[in-house]
């Protein structure tokens, strides 16, 4: 069939048609129902794929399958696309036309949906207006047709009715009736009613009648039309019971009379009890016959005001309400505060006829108050005042000082190695040791004084009107008096302090001042053997300072690559051959220029940053040992290791991944250790010596002699080596106590088969001496200082070889 011929076919169709050719599945035809539809002109639509006026995914998909040849029909509600693209509602069917003659088309006829869209939003926003008003009534309302079948109720109607649940949840308007008819007073007269307005449907009424519960309903009737037909009838239910909702009420506030927790008392005009309830008996631990007729003038009173129920009385006449605190008086128990609400009742001409009181024990609630403010202002363990309590004290005496110019001394103290009671004996046994402690510090102070805790170990004494004089007298007495052994349970120990002290107004003009310079001048009593006190000076703060800046500068040091390595030789004394290295850090700082690491190792071992050094130190040092053993010149390289370092959990797996990591020999690795690593932890230490020896390191005493020395830890670890420190060396060959000391040092080692290196040999003549006593090798400036790598390298040109470990032994 022809375009033409479609097109007159469709013209004459009401419904909205396009015709679709199935091949290319275009709109080869359309009425002009289908243009109005969507607003297109003719010449807009005709040749359109069927696709692009689609709005939904079905259609889309739809189409898709007529095209893969997967479906030829579908029918259902659905959407188009209007000219200006608003998805129109529509109800479509599309069916596939065949022909012998001609290619098969598809017929796509359309309803247009919008206007009943419109009226079913228009009755659904009509019946939720309606039902809206239905539900916001205050009556209930029970709409039913001319047979009596329910149509509609509204919740206060339920409530009225009293309708059990059943009812609501399943509709049974049989069951519904019977139920009304069963819950009024007179069934008889209620059912003869209803009859009544059944047998004249045009009726209007209005009538009351009484509910079986007591309750009076008043019951509007009014007829419903439909085409000016009665179609039904609406009832309104309103309860008009005035006088049972009063009795009701009664009843309810007796009940809450009776069962409140609170104590409640009614009292007459002159404040005599008429009435209490519970509560109050047991609140005053008497019976209510014994309390009526009392005056409640006695029942309270008030410390601070003899004569306050005058007060009472007057508010109560004026405002008709009072509320206060009280305290209440309970026979031969001590008298308890209470939280009192009274209120006045009066008659129809304002005159005071009753009052009620209500009153509640406070006991617990100042109790609880009590613990926030000692756990805001005291310390939980000792109930010494925290740093909040102390700043408020501190900050009245500051006043009183600029008025008057008084003076006062603040304490900083800390007590000595009580990380070690911690450790040994438990934290809640240290707990035990900070009470005494803090007990005893407070024996020494005055009543004007303050012991403050700030946590810890750590506390802070205020000295009232205290110059240097009488802040160094108080210092000596809490040292005295905590030099004294202390007993817990029946173990005696002691535990010593340091103290540092700072003076208003010389030191400091604040409280974080006074305690900030205070804890510096403790840090230097630390420093200097502890269990003393010491007065803070201005250049203490300069060398906090100093110490400050040493520590970023460091820190970013080795962030910047700042750091390097330099390689001391030693030297094998008898054959002046090279036999090993000693890897050196050394630091260059833009600001500080060259600094030596007299400079900052102790402060980087003061602030764990030595185990930064260290690990760094460890994995440059392996690095350049591998590439000298790759270079077919290996030389065994030492590096120094720190207590915190060697401590580390994970120190023997750091060495061990930096020598696979390098496929270092590990033999050309040596570690150099201090004595008190050795003596700290004795058993740990000689397990993870172990664990080294077994990775195949060696290891080595620097400074020996220096520390705590023991033969027993020859013996026992895995040592291979002793360095004698410099300072036994320096006084060779003249110095007759450091040749003892070296002798005997040499021979115990060769009768433990330990080699010995010398330390700091800088003259001809020390070698030579040492040389005499058989000692192995030495290192010092008499053959070089630490070298940067090249500078080494000419060394090692220069000088005899010495057959080493090579790198055969490197790890897989």
């Amino acid at each position: 069939m022809s375009q033409a011929s479609w097109a007159g076919l469709v013209d004459a169709l009401l419904e909205a048609v396009w015709v679709v050719d199935a091949a290319p599945l275009q709109i080869v035809a359309v009425n002009q129902a289908a243009l109005d539809l969507v607003g297109l002109a003719h010449g807009d639509v005709i040749g359109k794929p069927a696709v692009e006026l689609t709005a939904t995914p079905e259609d889309m998909f739809f189409w898709e399958d007529v095209a893969a040849g997967l479906s030829t029909s579908i029918h259902s509600e659905t959407m188009v696309r209007g000219a200006d693209g608003v998805p129109i509602p529509v109800e479509r069917r599309v069916s596939r036309l065949l022909s012998e003659a001609e290619p098969a088309v598809y017929l796509v006829g359309m309803r247009d949906l919008r206007q009943e869209r419109k009226s079913e939003q228009q009755l659904e926003t009509l019946l939720a207006e309606l039902r809206a008003t239905l539900e916001s009534t205050a009556d209930g309302i029970l709409a039913v047709d001319l047979e009596g079948r329910v149509r509609n109720y509204n919740r206060r109607f339920a409530e009225i009715w009293s309708l059990p649940e059943a009812l609501l949840v399943q509709r049974d308007d049989a069951a519904l009736l019977a139920h009304m008819a069963r819950h009024v007073a007179d069934p008889k007269a209620y059912g003869y009613r209803l009859a009544e307005l059944a047998e004249l449907p045009l009726l209007g009424t209005t009538d009351q009648f009484r509910l079986a519960s007591g309750r009076v309903v008043e019951r509007v009737s009014l007829p419903q039309f439909s085409r000016s037909q009665p179609s039904g009838r609406v009832f309104a239910y309103r309860d008009i019971t005035e006088r049972t909702d009063t009795e009701t009420r009664l009843r309810l506030a007796g009940k809450v009379f009776e069962s409140s927790l609170d104590a409640i008392f009614i009292t007459g005009s002159t404040f005599t009890l008429l009435a209490a309830n519970p509560g109050c008996e047991r609140m005053l631990v008497a019976r209510q016959a014994t309390l009526l007729g009392m005056s409640a003038r006695v029942l309270f009173f008030d410390p601070h005001d003899v004569g306050f129920f005058d007060g009472v009385e007057q508010r109560l006449v004026d405002d008709g309400l009072w509320e206060g605190e009280l305290w209440r008086k309970n026979g031969s128990e001590a008298p308890r505060a209470v939280q009192v609400s009274w209120v006045a009742l009066r008659d129809d001409h304002g005159a005071l006829q009753q009052t009620i009181c209500f009153f509640k024990d406070l006991t617990e609630k100042h109790a609880a108050q009590q613990r926030i403010e000692t756990l805001a202002y005291r310390d939980v363990l000792t109930g010494l005042p925290n740093r909040l309590m102390l700043a408020q004290r501190v900050d009245d005496a500051l006043r009183m000082a600029e008025r008057k110019g008084g003076r006062f001394a603040v304490f900083f103290l800390d007590l000595d190695r009580f990380k070690n009671i911690n450790d040994s004996m438990g934290h809640a046994f240290g707990d035990r040791v900070l009470v005494e402690v803090a007990s005893r510090i407070k024996g020494c102070l005055r009543d004007v004084d303050t012991l403050c805790r700030l946590g810890g170990d750590e506390f802070v004494v205020f000295l009232q009107e205290a110059d240097a004089h009488g802040a160094e007298v108080g210092a000596q007495r809490i040292l005295q008096a905590l030099s004294q052994s202390f007993q817990i349970d029946t173990l005696n120990l002691s535990v010593g302090c340091s103290i540092g002290v700072a003076l208003y107004p010389e030191d400091g003009k604040t409280l974080d001042e006074l305690i900030q310079f205070a804890d510096t001048a403790m840090y230097r009593v630390k420093e200097r053997g502890r269990g003393n006190f010491r007065f803070y000076q201005p250049q203490m703060n300069v060398d906090v300072r100093s110490r400050m800046k040493m520590d970023h500068a460091m820190r970013l040091a080795m962030q910047q690559q700042r750091f390097r390595l330099v390689y001391q030789p030693q030297i094998d004394l008898a054959t002046g051959t090279l036999v090993g290295a000693e890897a050196l850090s050394r630091w260059s700082d833009p600001e500080l220029g060259e600094v030596g690491p007299a400079q900052f190792i102790v402060l980087a071992e003061e602030t764990g940053f030595i185990i930064t050094i260290g690990n760094w130190v460890l994995q440059e040092a392996v690095r350049q040992a591998a590439s000298w053993q790759d270079a077919k010149t290996p030389v065994v390289v030492s590096i120094n290791v720190s207590a915190l370092q060697f401590q580390q959990a994970n120190f023997v797996q750091m060495v061990d991944s930096a020598l696979r990591a390098s496929q270092l020999n590990p033999a050309l690795l040596e570690l150099e250790l201090t004595e008190s690593i050795l003596v700290q932890d004795a058993e740990e230490a000689l397990a993870r010596l172990h664990e080294l020896a077994a990775i195949g390191v060696a290891m080595s005493i620097d400074d020996f002699g220096t520390g705590y020395s023991s033969l027993a830890y020859l013996k026992r670890f895995p040592i291979s080596k002793l360095k004698i420190d410099r300072s036994f060396i320096m006084g060779l060959p003249d110095d007759e106590g450091d040749r003892a000391i070296v002798s005997a040092t040499i021979s115990m080692a060769r009768a433990l088969k330990l080699d010995v290196v010398a330390e700091g040999v800088e003259t001809e003549a020390q070698r030579q001496y040492l040389l005499g006593l058989n000692c192995a090798s030495f290192q010092g400036y008499l053959c070089a200082p630490g070298l940067p790598v090249a500078e080494f390298e000419l060394l090692m040109e220069r000088l005899p070889s010495a057959a080493g470990p090579s790198a055969s032994g490197a790890p897989a």
